[in-house]
Order: structure tokens, then sequence, then C-alpha cells
């Protein structure tokens, strides 16, 4: 019924006092965000409290966003997202796709904006959106590449791959519904895929050639907190990087952990006997590596060469035995101080047993300007000695809360639980058969699955509550007002009735062109779904008039509602911008030339094919 009376609006022919304020504050907002004088989520503030002292709106529907489908449905599949994330299952789906990668950025992108891509033609952009960030700040991590010259890339790709079927994106989903009270033919599930490909296509071409000038390259606040660990180690030049090492079952000689570091510099962090399938993370200094055994360790190239000539160890630069465990995403190198009061000062490393006890290795000992790296189980730690240590993330946490050792950087990285992977899975599919198969509305079904995600115990509460963006959730719910004042003054239909009138009767090419660049920017402003159920009865009524097919009329006119790069007002480009720390100029400069591609072939591909 929404549908039907929006449908049979008749546009204004008055301007009034009310449509002149909502320009107003739409071109308040817009100078905002471009001067970015206030940050966006402050604009979004800002424009809920002016709306109702305007008397454009009423209190309760300045508000109304934050209850809204959109919103909510972002929270919630934030909320899956992360634990999916949290239990490793995003990270082993998306390994393939990393090697296959390596560290190419040209070739990150293409790989993954297509997987992106066709994931948002089966689900909604935002959701492919959200699962894809994790990993994609692990691979900025690994590979070194500023994450702001990868997020915006898979936001549009998620955005345009939306546009590959019929159920990819709200605008096209309401399409046929909107069509039904003309008597026009509905479009099948797979009518759109032939633009949509071309879409997809245009979006990841552009980023692969164009996106390595026009993205900004220093790495966001997210990226710098994560690069910290590694900038550590320039600090301890001898420590090397990680080898495998693997002792022959005829082996004579079987050494000891602390004898291979004492002697030769090299740090063993993980073990695995040959009878035993348990993997020692790390083992003891006083444990033997016997014959048949495989290691990982920390050291130069040389100094591993020597030891392993001198145990008759076979060296690998690639882990295997230990390629999960001592993946960046499990574990890693952190530095800490001791600071006063301690329990630790006076007392030897190995007094501690920090193996044993506390599960980590320590690498090195920063004291007074002098390095130590072999004997360290003999030395008594003062206040201010700085430990450099090996171990798992979730060690490091928990070690983290003793308070005996002051951490020198953020430990932000996320500890990871594939214990919990089956029902994280679970209930992912729960919110998808939900939402497939049955009538639910989309936030019910995905906060059915966010709520399994607590109970189940992939997340904790807090967990949960800290992965939301709410920077993203106050952007968004203090746009919709706005985009609800302009409907309900008549400001949006008013100003859409004035340039249909002023278009007369173009060739037909130049009127599908028109449409869906009007389609475009009200989608910035009125939102995607607003902007598709204002146009489409109007356009209809122009193509009949203008003797073109009135399906292919709104047919863009459902396209070009995802045609929204040039501001961060889609839900993707809001998530994104706060993760990859990107200004509103950033998407202007990218998103600009970009909109203008995507209209072109939207067009084109539409006049050509249909």
């Amino acid at each position: 019924m929404f549908f039907r009376q929006q449908v049979l609006a008749v546009p204004p022919q008055a301007l009034t006092t009310d449509m002149l304020l909502v320009f107003a504050v739409i071109a308040a907002v817009i100078f905002l965000f471009v001067t970015e004088w206030l940050r966006v989520d402050m604009v979004a503030i800002l424009t809920m409290i002016s709306l109702p002292m305007l008397g454009l709106v009423d209190g309760r529907t300045a508000f109304a966003g934050f209850s809204s489908t959109a919103v909510i449905s972002i929270i919630a599949v934030i909320i899956l997202g992360r634990g999916l994330d949290h239990t490793g299952v995003i990270g082993q789906v998306m390994r393939p796709l990393v090697l296959l990668a390596g560290n190419s950025r040209w070739r990150i992108v293409a790989l993954l904006s297509l997987t992106i891509g066709f994931l948002a033609s089966v689900m909604h952009a935002i959701g492919a959106a959200v699962l894809f960030l994790p990993t994609l700040r692990r691979i900025s991590r690994q590979t070194g590449l500023p994450l702001p010259q990868l997020l915006m890339p898979m936001g549009a790709a998620a955005i345009l791959g939306g546009t590959l079927s019929l159920v990819g994106s709200s605008p096209l989903i309401m399409l046929n519904d909107l069509l039904a009270p003309f008597n026009l033919a509905p479009f099948n599930l797979f009518s759109v895929t032939p633009v949509g490909l071309a879409l997809v296509a245009v979006g990841i071409c552009y980023f692969v050639l164009l996106g390595g000038w026009l993205l900004p390259r220093d790495k966001s606040d997210d990226a710098r907190s994560a690069h910290r660990s590694v900038d550590t180690l320039k600090y301890y030049s001898r420590l090397g990087v990680l080898f495998e090492l693997t002792l022959p079952a005829d082996a004579r000689r079987a050494p000891k952990v602390d004898e291979i570091c004492d002697a030769y510099l090299v740090h063993v962090v993980a073990l695995k006997t040959q009878d035993e399938r348990v993997k020692v993370l790390p083992p003891d200094r006083d444990a033997t590596v016997s014959p048949g055994s495989v290691v990982a360790v920390y050291g130069i190239a040389e100094q591993v060469a020597q030891a392993a000539q001198a145990y008759g160890f076979t060296v690998s630069r690639e882990l295997h035995t230990f390629a999960r465990e001592l993946s960046s995403a499990l574990s890693g190198v952190a530095e800490a101080v001791v600071p006063p009061r301690s329990k630790f000062i006076g007392r030897s490393l190995q007094e501690i047993r920090f193996r044993h006890n506390y599960l980590v290795a320590p690498l090195a000992l920063y004291r007074q300007e002098h390095v130590y790296y072999t004997h360290l189980g003999q030395r008594r730690l003062q206040v201010g000695d700085a430990i450099l240590m090996h171990g798992a993330w979730e060690q490091f946490q928990r070690f983290r809360q003793t308070r005996d050792l002051i951490f020198t950087h953020s430990l932000d990285h996320e500890v990871l639980h594939p214990q919990k992977a089956g029902a994280a899975v679970a209930c992912f599919a729960l919110s998808t058969a939900l939402v497939i198969f049955t009538s639910l509305s989309l936030p019910v079904c995905l906060m059915a699955g966010a709520f399994g995600m607590v109970l189940s115990g992939v997340l904790s509460l807090d967990e949960a509550y800290r992965g939301v963006d709410w920077r993203t959730v106050f952007l968004l719910a203090g746009l919709i007002p706005l985009g609800l004042a302009a409907q309900q003054t008549g400001a949006a239909a008013w100003l859409a009735g004035k340039l249909m009138a002023w278009l007369d009767q173009p060739p037909a090419f130049l009127l599908l062109l028109l449409i869906a660049a009007l389609s475009s920017a009200f989608t910035l402003v009125v939102s995607n779904v607003g902007a598709t159920v204002l146009l489409v009865p109007l356009v209809v009524n122009l193509a009949q008039d203008a003797g073109l097919d009135p399906r292919l009329a709104a047919l863009v006119v459902g396209l070009a509602a995802s045609n929204s790069f040039m501001l961060p007002t889609h839900q993707v480009n809001a998530l994104y911008m706060g993760a990859g720390g990107y200004r509103s100029l950033d998407f202007i400069k990218a998103g600009t030339p970009l909109s203008v591609l995507v209209l072109l072939v939207l067009v084109s591909v539409v006049y050509l094919v249909y």
C-alpha cells in the first residue's frame, strides 16, 4: 500500500517555504561535507537537530533513522561479520585468493573486487562490505598496502555488485512493485545481469588502473596502529625472520632449545616432535629437539644456515607445519617494558619461566642502549628493561592483564577462536535462511543471527557492542530524516517534476542519460530507496509521452540508484569512511569520474541490449 500511495502522489505545483528550507539544509549538508569543518557524523547530528527546529519534521521523525531498516540491518550485519571473522571463517575462505594475489595491489583489487561483487548480488552490498572489512585490514597489515588503497575499490565493487541481480539492492527489489500499478511486465531475476556485469567490470578496471593515483596513500589510523609491532622490529636488527627447520630422523645430534639460541642466535618459537601430534608454542628452553622434529625459529639467514649445518637441519623459508599457528592473524612479536612495582624486578627470565608460565618466547632484552639476544634466561630484570617476545595474540592479551609488563604498542590484533567456527556459520546460515524462506523483515532476520552469535558464545555482548561502528550509525540515522523531509514537504517531487518538464522530448539515449543522472543525484541526498520510489512513476509517464519503453526508463532509475560514489552517504561508503580514514574530498576526487563512467556505461548497455 505504501508503494501504491507513493506512485499515485502528484507533485505539487507551487514552491513553498518548507521546500526552500529543505533545499537550504541539503545545500548546507553538502557544503559541510566538502569543507569538512565538522566531522560527517557531527553534520548528521546537526541535521537531526535542525530539521525539527525549522518545523520540517516532528521530533519523533527526526530520530526515526535510528529505528530504520537500514541502520538496524547494518548493526546486525556488523555483528554477524565480526562473529565470522572472530572465528577465522572469513580468513579461511579468503586465504586462497590472498595467496593468489600476493603483494600486488592490482591483483588484490581485481580478485577481491570480483569476489565481493558477486557476493553482493545475493546479499545486500552492506553485508558483503562488512564481511570483507576484517580481511582487508589483515591484508593491509600483511602486504604493507595502505588500507585506503583497498577499501574504496571494495566498496565500489560491493555497491555495483548489487546490480547483478534483481535481489542485489533495495531499489531493484522494489522495482516490480512500482511497475505493477502501470500494468507493465515485471523483470525477472537476471534481467539486469548484462548491465551489472558491465558496471562491475568498469568499477574494477577504474580502480585497478587509476586507484594508485586517485586514492590516498597515507595509512589510516587503524593501519598505522596495526603496523606498530612491525615497526618495533627495526630496533632489533639481529633478530631476523621466521624459518622452519626439520631435523632428519637419522640425525646424530639432538640439540636443546637454549643451545641453539645461545650458540647461533637462533630463537626457537615452536616445536613439533615426530612421535607427537601436539605442537608446542613455545617450547621450554631445556626442551630437546629430537630427530624427526620440526621447529620454527627466528634468525638471520646466515645464522640459521650455520645452525642447520651444525645439527643437520633442512631449512625452509616458508612455514608449512606452523603456517596456521604462526600466521599474523594468530601470533606475532610484541615489546613490553618492566614498570615500577612489577613482581619481575630482580628475577631472571629463567626463574620466571616465561615460556612455561606465560606461553611467550623472549627474543631479546633492551637495557640502557644495549640489546641482548643470547643468555637471556640468566639476566635479572630491572625497571625500564624492554623485552621483545613472540607469542599468540591471545596470550599477550592475558599477559597484559597482569600489569607486570607494560606493552609499548597497542595490542589491537583480534584474538581468533576457531573452535567456535561451527556456531558462527550456523548463526549466519540461520539469518540467510530466514531472509530467503520467510516473510520476516530483513532486520529481524539479521538480528536473529546476531543474537545467536552472542548466545552461542562466539562473541561476548561487550565484543558485539565494540564491533559496531557508531560513526556509521549516526551518519546514516542523521541523513534519513533529511530524505523524509524532502519527501514530506514535496521538495523532491517538485524538483523532479520541474526537471522532467524542462527535458521536453529529447532523443531516447539522451533522455535515458538524463534520467540516470537525476536518479544518481537524488540517491546522494534522498537515499537510493527514496529516489527510486519517487522517480519511477514520474519517468514512466515521461517515457510514455516520449514514445520510449517505460520499463527501460524505470530500469535505469533502479540501476542508477546504485551510482553513489561522490559522497559518503551510501551505507557502504559511510562504513568504509571511518575504517579507511577517508575525507569527503577523497570521495569527490575518486568518486566523481567513476560516477560519470557508470552513467555512460549504464545507459549505453541499456540502450544497446534492451
